[in-house]
């Protein structure tokens, strides 16, 4: 486990690692760069760069960890490849499952083998699970998410490379929206970003403003019309423009 500068976690876990490519948003895919890195590196559990591996030794980690965290799930990887043995994703559960201290964040972009699996997992509330949207014409995996039994759901519309209008959110307890970023990333517009957003407040869902991206996402920050917008499940926040204080919102019920 490692920690993580992902905004909307704490620290990373990878039972799993490697992937293949299956839509548009995997085209630069930072995991895979990563893993070639790491495997220069002489990284062990990178020794086969991006190629589906997973790792038994890892499963005992969460185990160790008493302080509770909110940890995303492979972010090396997906869960729910095609070519992950079912067996493996059930002790991935069982682990989850048995340490109920900290709060698990799974995404995946394979929603169909997600609804598949979902009514022979234990889906207790420390599991949230969500599904990459980043384009409309993946808007199907949505509806797949819905009929799992997670009792957290969540969307990643990143990076988002189209307009997503009239999102129907209903069954959706979270949504993070953020752009592409590296040398060649997609460009994403401001009323793609609003437009979501505009609808989370119509559905009263915890909005996540990550990133506008780019090749420098640094400087580009998350800035959205004079706001950070980086709510959660339990909690919202958002700060003002020229504020060095973050001003807390009220709890959503969700």
């Amino acid at each position: 486990m490692a920690e993580s500068r992902i905004e909307w976690t704490e620290m990373t876990w990878n039972p799993s690692t490697g992937c293949t490519k299956i839509s548009s948003g995997c085209n630069h895919c930072y995991a895979e760069k990563m893993s070639f890195r790491l495997k220069s590196m002489g990284i062990s559990k990178y020794r086969n760069g991006f190629d589906l591996q997973w790792h038994e030794k890892e499963l005992l980690l969460p185990f160790t960890w008493m302080k509770p965290k909110l940890i995303f799930v492979n972010s090396m990887s997906d869960l729910f490849h095609e070519d992950m043995p079912f067996e493996f994703i059930q002790k991935v559960f069982m682990v989850m499952n048995e340490c109920p201290q900290h709060t698990f964040q799974v995404l995946t972009k394979r929603a169909e083998i997600l609804t598949k699996y979902s009514p022979l997992l234990d889906w207790t509330p420390n599991i949230w699970m969500g599904v990459t949207v980043e384009s409309k014409n993946v808007i199907e995996r949505i509806e797949f998410l819905k009929r799992t039994g997670a009792s957290i759901k969540f969307l990643s519309l990143e990076p988002l490379l189209s307009s997503l209008p009239n999102l129907n959110l209903n069954e959706i307890d979270w949504v993070i929206v953020g752009g592409e970023s590296g040398t060649y990333a997609r460009n994403m517009k401001e009323e793609w970003v609003l437009e979501i957003k505009n609808n989370c407040e119509k559905y009263k869902v915890p909005f996540f403003f990550k990133q506008w991206g780019g090749k420098n996402k640094k400087a580009n920050g998350s800035e959205l019309q004079g706001l950070f917008y980086k709510q959660m499940p339990n909690k919202k926040l958002l700060i003002p423009e020229n504020s060095n204080h973050m001003v807390t919102i009220d709890a959503l019920c969700v």
